[in-house]
């Protein structure tokens, strides 16, 4: 079949040519009727260009409020970039949570931010899909015990476990990636080499007791790894390719695979199936603990706070760092969820409220005001560092100050003074918002004894120390 067969056939010429004719041509191939081919060369004929909402057209709730004016110029710029994105065509409705915090240019969705949708838009779930909380009870467990237990099973940093301590997840999830186009492949081996592991950044296990019970408890943070950064990839680009079809003037961060396609229903697969690797990557790490220490878990729960969810009204309600607080937003879904503020600070446990002005969800930690860079030039300022940045001694006095009384850890050795307490928001004001804004009800807490994060790993990465040599 060639291009022509089409045009006679009365489809207006496109870019979508070349994958209609291959799947049509692959249909002739297997014995199919030229019928049958031009259906299957049909579908993917692009319906009427959609063009962007009118600005303010949709609802924006903004659950959030200034204490200061380096918050009023970060809410100014929450609120000026999910204005922009209001404007995607298939969007239905946006909220901004107390934490939330720019992560991009103009048009992208914040950290904090919710956005309902017609569509599947991989954009607002960004590539650390399914980053999430889990926390388990260790009853009779020594705190220092179960941190140091924790501190040698885990892996923290880039790329996956050293071969000889990799893990596997079950058979059923690795069938599931082998079934799925999205996961198949090369993906396949990056969700066996980097199960087991937390990654960088701002993940971390966290050990402490709770405040109801004085249990021990174990709370971990991270996402999906390398397998979700890969679907996130193949989901931007199938995504994008719907954009030039259906809406040119869509914002390519705000690109969506339609729900109703064989790409948006085969993403919406690889999307549960990333869930339930995450989920296990958790749960690995702390049976692992408990095995190292001949411990008991009494109790355990989790929850996602980037990903995508579907409600009764069929819309697509997109998280990017925010926890839902819904009826039933799982199949696995307790009626707990997680949200960590800081390593000083106890991990809430709540009880989510399903707020209409929160869209059904809850903030997903303290957030940030300035970005990492900023923070780290706002702490030289403070030290009178110079052009080169914190010293040694610097980097020991904030430590000092900042993780007094606790047993903070960092995996690769390096201390990470962008993570620490005073990078992030009060944490205290952030919980007064929850409840000004009714989002969700604190029913505990996880008092803090330590932490483990990654540290800095990149000061010593092999690239930087060829440099220097």
């Amino acid at each position: 079949m060639s291009g022509q067969d089409l045009i006679n056939a009365g489809m207006p010429q496109g870019k979508w040519f070349r994958p209609a004719l291959d799947a049509a041509n692959q249909v002739l191939r297997n014995g199919g009727t030229m019928d049958a081919a031009l259906e299957a060369a049909r579908a993917f004929q692009p319906g009427p260009v959609l063009p962007l909402q009118l600005a303010g057209s949709v609802p924006l709730h903004m659950n959030i409020r200034a204490e200061n004016d380096l918050e009023e110029d970060n809410i100014a710029k929450v609120q000026a970039t999910m204005q922009v994105l209001a404007r995607t065509p298939v969007v239905k409705a946006a909220a901004v949570m107390p934490d939330a915090c720019p992560a991009g240019p103009s048009g992208t969705i914040p950290v904090g931010g919710i956005v309902a949708s017609e569509a599947i838009h991989p954009g607002m779930h960004s590539a650390d899909i399914c980053c999430s909380m889990a926390i388990s009870i260790f009853p009779g467990t020594d705190p220092k015990a179960l941190l140091d237990a924790i501190h040698s099973v885990t892996h923290f940093g880039p790329g996956g476990r050293p071969e000889d301590q990799r893990l596997k997840p079950s058979q059923a999830t690795l069938a599931a990636f082998q079934n799925n186009p999205y996961l198949e492949g090369q993906t396949l081996g990056i969700g066996i080499g980097h199960f087991g592991t937390q990654g960088d950044g701002n993940h971390f296990a966290y050990v402490g007791t709770m405040k109801s019970t004085g249990e021990t408890a174990l709370v971990t943070h991270h996402g999906s790894r390398g397998p979700g950064a890969r679907l996130y990839e193949r989901g931007m680009s199938v995504a994008n390719r719907f954009r030039q079809l259906l809406s040119p003037e869509t914002l390519q961060q705000n690109a969506w695979i339609p729900a109703d396609s064989e790409e948006g229903e085969t993403y919406w697969a690889a999307l549960q199936i990333i869930r339930t690797w995450t989920k296990e990557n958790h749960f690995v790490l702390h049976d692992m603990a408990a095995e190292k220490l001949s411990a008991k878990v009494s109790d355990r729960f989790w929850n996602e706070h980037n990903f995508v969810f579907r409600k009764s009204d069929g819309l697509f309600y997109h998280g990017k760092g925010a926890t839902p607080a819904f009826d039933d937003w799982a199949a696995d879904a307790g009626g707990l969820t997680i949200i960590p503020l800081n390593m000083s600070e106890p991990v809430l446990i709540v009880r989510g409220s399903n707020a209409a002005n929160g869209l059904g969800f809850s903030p997903h930690g303290a957030g940030r005001n300035l970005s990492r860079t900023a923070h780290m030039r706002q702490l030289a300022e403070e030290c009178g560092a110079d052009a080169r940045g914190l010293s040694p001694n610097n980097i020991a006095d904030i430590m000092a100050r900042e993780t007094k009384g606790l047993d903070a850890r960092f995996f690769c050795g390096k201390p990470d003074v962008s993570e620490l307490p005073g990078a992030y928001k009060s944490a205290a004001s952030v919980r007064a918002q929850i409840a000004e804004y009714g989002l969700a009800e604190v029913v505990d807490e996880v008092i803090p004894f330590g932490c483990i994060m990654a540290g800095d790993w990149q000061k010593d990465a092999p690239w930087r120390k060829r440099r220097r040599g």
